[in-house]
């Protein structure tokens, strides 16, 4: 008897034992993890006006996860425009995280270039609907919502403008040459350009290929027609209170005083305010006149996007990153740092955000953008013809046959 209460006491403490070493083992695993990850090298790609913003989060992440790899996490500047064309370029050797705008997304994932996202539901949950359509191809989600502000609206100066005054291009023009003062625009960006005729009633977009455009711009019969947008650009053009800058140039003048107007992005929104300060107003675009009537300008909206390169030799944790630069928490610092609108909805439904009045106005004009989804054919045709009008037409050329050469050149295949 006491012969077999002595085995199984050693059986059970035999049991006991091995349950012992079975936890040392799990910890010796857990204390490994970190040596068997090895080197993690990740190469990230975003605006150069990011730089700041993008070393702090990169270095969030590696602190966030420095016990399950070592990590080497390079950030590169590559302009969100064209990212695209550099990626494609060399698949193999591009970042393997990277900043691009929605209108690139179609293309990338017909290229093979992006992961699709694995936790997709989750992703779709946590940001506003509309960032999620522009992250997606079909019912696909091919990359992160970072930003929902890609859209652009009206700054002004209050110190001379009323909230009244800036409904209509026209009033705003008459006090700036009053002031001998300009009103900007780049119309050497046909993203800009598109305010004249998008609410016309005349078309542009992507055919069934996703690839090749229509586009009705020249039209002759239509309710406006094209040669009406181009006289109403031309009679813009020549007003001595207005001017066409590109962005920088816009900035500039804000600083030095010429321009007490202009139309820009959330981007702009810390610098002018640093320079107008409580004079600082946001508001949609106005109306122009076009055709004996007032028009509502119109704008193209769109998301910029974090995407994940499929040929990444560490694509789990370039996942890992693209998830953690577009989260909630570095959504919000992505405001403060750079003022730029939330994807997330947590973030887009703080008071912080709410009271912003560049992403107040940005939303007052959503009821008049249109996602952007153009061909790459659309850019240099439209920024071509907008420049000869801009200069006034100097050579007196037949608005109707640029028009038809315009489209002629958008819809080419």
């Amino acid at each position: 008897m006491k012969k077999q209460i002595y085995i199984l006491f050693m059986a059970v403490l035999c049991a006991i034992s091995l349950t012992g070493c079975g936890n040392d083992n799990e910890q010796s695993k857990n204390s490994t993890k970190k040596t068997d990850s090895g080197k993690i090298n990740l190469v990230v790609w975003g605006s150069e006006e990011d730089e700041a913003l993008m070393k702090q989060i990169i270095e969030s992440f590696q602190t966030q996860y420095k016990d399950q790899a070592d990590f080497q996490i390079t950030f590169a500047a590559q302009g969100e425009s064209n990212c695209k064309d550099a990626l494609i370029a060399e698949l193999e050797k591009g970042a393997d995280v990277f900043t691009f705008a929605d209108d690139q997304l179609n293309a990338l994932a017909a290229a093979g270039a992006l992961l699709p996202i694995e936790n997709a539901d989750n992703i779709k949950q946590e940001h506003l609907p509309r960032a999620v359509e522009a992250a997606s191809v079909g019912d696909t989600l091919y990359a992160y919502p970072l930003t929902a502000d890609n859209g652009y609206f009206l700054y002004y100066n209050k110190k001379y403008f009323t909230p009244k005054d800036v409904e209509s291009l026209d009033n705003m023009m008459k006090i700036a040459k009053k002031n001998k003062k300009h009103i900007t625009m780049d119309w050497s960006s046909a993203w800009y350009v598109y305010s004249f005729f998008g609410n016309t009633g005349l078309e542009i977009g992507l055919n069934e290929d996703g690839i090749t455009n229509y586009c009705t711009w020249n039209k002759k019969d239509a309710d406006v027609n094209g040669v009406d947008v181009a006289e109403a650009m031309l009679n813009i053009s020549r007003n001595p209170g207005f001017t066409t800058r590109k962005d920088e140039d816009f900035l500039a003048g804000v600083e030095n005083g010429s321009v007490i107007a202009g139309i820009s992005g959330v981007w702009n929104s810390v610098a002018v305010t640093k320079i107008w300060g409580k004079n600082t107003g946001a508001a949609k675009l106005p109306t122009y006149t076009c055709d004996g009537r007032q028009i509502q300008m119109a704008s193209f909206s769109g998301c910029k996007l974090i995407g994940v390169n499929a040929y990444s030799k560490n694509h789990k944790w370039a996942s890992k990153l693209a998830e953690w630069i577009t989260n909630e928490a570095n959504q919000k610092l992505r405001f403060e740092m750079r003022g730029q609108g939330p994807s997330n909805k947590k973030t887009a439904a703080s008071a912080e955000i709410q009271n912003s009045p560049a992403i107040a106005a940005l939303l007052e004009q959503t009821e008049f953008s249109h996602l952007q989804r153009v061909g790459g054919k659309f850019w240099e045709p439209v920024a071509s013809f907008a420049k000869n009008i801009s200069k006034g037409n100097p050579k007196n050329e037949n608005l109707q046959k640029q028009l038809d050469k315009m489209v002629e050149d958008v819809t080419a295949r």
